[in-house]
């Protein structure tokens, strides 16, 4: 029945996962103003983690309470109460525990997030306080209707508080907090619990709040907390992860590193309490590991995309230009035009027309007309078609004119186009070629291509082109520097200068300026490449009449109109002589990043999108090892087979409920929820009559076996959080949250209907303090040991609250397994009246 109840829990976390991962749409105003659209997650992870998450977690205990109270005509009951209070020992000492002992040697873990931590574990503590007030001093022995309500109040006063620290709202913001800096890209926030230098508290302006400076930092950086941050730490993550296996796999190319980083990612990531609680029960039954699982699917999935259909190539040739443009100077006499066909199967006979159409320059004045046709036999690939170029001495602009292919078609003298259905070849792109034909009557304008330039900062070396326009006539020199705009030499780009040159009628001159990778998601700097004005090192015929004429101190007005004419042929800077390069993050690893975010989502993960997939996966045996650092997937072993045999029942059952994908896993929620609340109801009959045979009270039922059985997918849970996660937020912040809702929504709600129940009969609500009473106490003065405890491990000599030496994590273990036991130990002899209780 446990195992039953673990795997609906699965299936049940599975939905709160689904639903807690919807986003929005938000506006974000960065601090100089600007605004972007970016989505973020519309459940606040404090939140959910206090409420879906901890229902999820602690969902047999609580229904246990209700359905127990509910189902003995409203009066009290033993075994719902004794489970929750045992659940939250196990929860606290036992996982706790563990979590201590699994740590790899040498690591440790500690709570990012003390805040939210110290909040939930007062809550946890306190609400135990709470039950032992209102059980043994404000009323002794009986439940009054605004004890109960202010019990089930109370939970929704702690979510309330713990999303305040998590906002650093009301006087939290006047707390300290430790920020680190960088020198541009705004701030790095530190662990809240880290020890700051004696004396210090905040590193703020490239300064310590003492005045002095960071050492390693010699730059003064005004640092504010941006209210993107949260947003962007994930894309930063995939980022980071992207750049470290380019730099150890230059080899692989984009796809093969966009599948590594994808699975990663996924390692890497934060993952909620729900992950690690489905992954821990699908692990204990056999269901296998869930990120491998997901990993190997993928690599399915992108194998058989692969193997599509080919393109139309084998069967159909392609005739085109070989290229669009072509230049020629107007002194070439001739220009060639090649003309490729490709593909097919070799086997026809293709004929092509052609013919040229005037641009700006004109057929009979500029250029020759000429039209023909072209025939491609079998096995030719490549033609040519010449264009006669007319030349003049008169200076004039750059003018240009097309050449344009038509009429393909297998038969010579065909008046319609067509080459057979299906086709056996096309014209592609391009089908037309312009021609620029380039006056070499003038020195030459120099520019570049365009006034801006917005290029990927992956670029690398960035190759630039200067054109020589309306002449290529002498030997000309461009000299060229860059400038900085908001990006700097040195960090964005490197510094660049120099001088092109131009040898007699070459049109174009390229320069390089090496753009720097930072691997930024979104970035927006540029920079200044300037020419400056060209001086000539040889003289065309222009350039010779300008200095000669400059030695003549008369001249005729013939001289003068040559001389106007030559100054004309001088070499001058065209209008785009400064050109603003933008450096943009590159769109395809922008494109990476996101494409890299969306595979990543855990609810698509443990989310399941059809009931097909859902008994192919009941009925499917997977290894379950939950080693997370290679991606290769072991065969099933017999533990693997043992726990699938014997859980095979409870997963075809449970793959009737409706997959998470339907109403956004709300249907899968309240089903499961209905599901386990009905095995729950048969769990405590069964434990009562267990407690029967074999001479157990209820109340050592519910401590020693009940609790554990329902604890135990918590306890693998918290394993794999102490071992994957980075801190120690998810497997011991956790347990203190569960334990508050526990009671908060177990105890709270049971006992308010109860009340409110014998309160509309005119009798009392009566509840025996008792053993209740007496294993609050208990628990109550050995969590506040734990937690000092947990606090003294934090100190540099251990390093955080799991882990550490080997020596001190397994004193610490043992200490907390000690207090379990004596918990078990104690509360068991004052319910056989060994012990003196309340």
């Amino acid at each position: 029945m446990f195992l039953g109840v673990s795997i609906i829990a699965d299936r049940f976390m599975a939905s709160i996962e689904v639903i807690t991962s919807q986003e929005k749409e938000v506006t974000i105003t960065k601090p100089n103003g600007e605004t972007s659209v970016t989505t973020v997650r519309v459940w606040n992870e404090t939140v959910s983690n206090l409420t879906l998450m901890a229902l999820g977690s602690s969902a047999p205990e609580i229904l246990l309470s209700v359905i127990e109270v509910c189902g003995h005509n409203f009066d009290a009951g033993e075994l719902g109460p004794g489970t929750i209070v045992g659940s939250a020992a196990f929860n606290m000492f036992v996982i706790i525990g563990v979590c201590v002992l699994v740590i790899p040697k040498g690591e440790s873990r500690k709570i990012k997030h003390l805040r939210v931590f110290f909040i939930t574990a007062f809550w946890s503590i306190f609400a135990y306080i709470w039950l032992y007030l209102i059980l043994a001093v404000i009323s002794p022995g009986v439940v009054e209707v605004w004890e109960a309500l202010v019990t089930l109040l109370y939970f929704p006063v702690c979510v309330i508080l713990a999303w305040i620290a998590d906002r650093r709202l009301l006087f939290y913001k006047y707390m300290h907090k430790r920020y680190r800096a960088d020198k541009r890209h705004g701030i790095v926030v530190e662990m809240e619990g880290d020890l700051a230098p004696k004396g210090i508290d905040v590193i703020m302006d490239g300064k310590f709040s003492d005045g002095s400076p960071c050492p390693g930092n010699s730059s003064s950086t005004t640092v504010s907390v941006q209210a993107g941050a949260e947003v962007d730490q994930n894309k930063d993550e995939a980022v980071r992860i992207l750049k470290d296996l380019k730099e150890k796999h230059p080899d692989k190319d984009l796809d093969q590193l966009i599948e590594m980083a994808n699975y990663s990612a996924l390692v890497q990531q934060k993952k909620s309490r729900a992950f690690y609680r489905i992954q821990a029960t699908r692990l204990m039954i056999g269901a296998g590991n869930v990120l491998r699982k997901h990993a190997a699917e993928r690599a399915r999935r992108r194998a058989e995309g692969g193997s599509g259909s080919e393109d139309d190539m084998a069967t159909c040739s392609h005739i085109s230009f070989e290229c669009a443009q072509y230049q020629c100077t107007e002194n070439c006499g001739t220009l060639s035009l090649g003309v490729i066909c490709q593909g097919g199967t070799g086997q026809d006979t293709f004929y092509v027309d052609y013919r040229t159409e005037n641009g700006s320059a004109n057929a009979g004045a500029d250029y020759e007309f000429s039209e023909g046709t072209l025939v491609f036999k079998p096995g030719e690939t490549r033609k040519e078609i010449k264009v006669g170029i007319l030349d003049d001495d008169v200076f004039e602009e750059d003018e240009h004119f097309f050449v344009r292919l038509q009429n393909l078609r297998l038969e010579e003298g065909a008046s319609a186009a067509g080459t057979g259905t299906p086709p056996k070849g096309r014209l592609i792109e391009p089908l037309v070629a312009t021609v620029t034909i380039l006056d070499d009557d003038h020195a030459g304008i120099f520019t570049f291509g365009q006034r801006v330039l917005r290029v990927s900062e992956s670029s690398g070396m960035l190759v630039l082109t200067v054109v020589r326009n309306s002449g290529s006539r002498g030997m000309v020199a461009v000299p060229y520097h860059t400038e900085d705009g908001t990006a700097r030499s040195g960090i964005d780009y490197e510094e660049t200068k120099g001088e092109l040159e131009f040898p007699n009628e070459q049109t174009s001159q390229t320069l390089q300026v090496r753009i720097i990778n930072m691997g930024e998601y979104e970035k927006q700097e540029n920079f200044f490449i300037v020419l400056e004005e060209p001086k000539w090192l040889k003289r065309g015929i222009s350039g010779r009449f300008v200095y000669v004429f400059e030695f003549h101190a008369k001249h005729f007005p013939e001289e003068e109109e040559a001389r106007r004419i030559s100054e004309m042929g001088k070499p001058i800077l065209g209008e785009h002589s400064r050109l603003e390069v933008i450096i943009e993050e590159s769109c395809e690893f922008k494109s990476t990043v996101d494409k890299l975010l969306r595979d990543t989502n855990l609810a698509v993960v443990i989310g399941t999108h059809s009931w097909r997939e859902q008994f192919i996966e009941a009925v499917t045996v997977s290894a379950g090892d939950g080693d997370e650092e290679g991606q290769e997937q072991r065969m099933p072993n017999c533990f693997d087979y043992f726990m699938h045999i014997l859980s095979v029942f409870w997963k075809i059952l449970f793959a009737c409920v409706p997959p998470t994908e339907y109403c956004n896993g709300w249907a899968c929620f309240v089903v499961s929820i209905l599901v386990i609340g009905f095995l729950t109801a048969v769990i405590g009959d069964l434990a009562s009559h267990f407690g029967c045979t074999v001479g157990l009270r209820d109340t050592v039922t519910a401590v020693v076996f009940v609790a554990l059985g329902t604890s135990i997918p918590d306890t693998f849970a918290s394993k794999v959080a102490a071992t994957q996660d980075q801190y120690a937020d998810a497997s011991v912040g956790n347990v203190t949250g569960s334990n508050a809702v526990n009671v908060f929504l177990g105890i709270g709600v049971a006992w308010s209907v109860a009340a409110v129940y014998w309160k509309v009969k005119g009798q009392v609500f009566r509840v025996d303090p008792g053993s209740l009473a007496f294993s609050v106490t208990l628990f109550t003065i050995f969590a506040f040991i734990s937690m000092g405890v947990l606090m003294l491990r934090r100190r540099p000599s251990v390093g955080g609250e799991l882990g550490g030496p080997r020596i001190t994590k397994v004193l610490t273990a043992l200490f907390f397994f000690g207090l379990w036991f004596l918990y078990i130990l104690f509360s068991s002899l004052e319910a056989y009246c060994h012990i003196q209780g309340f």
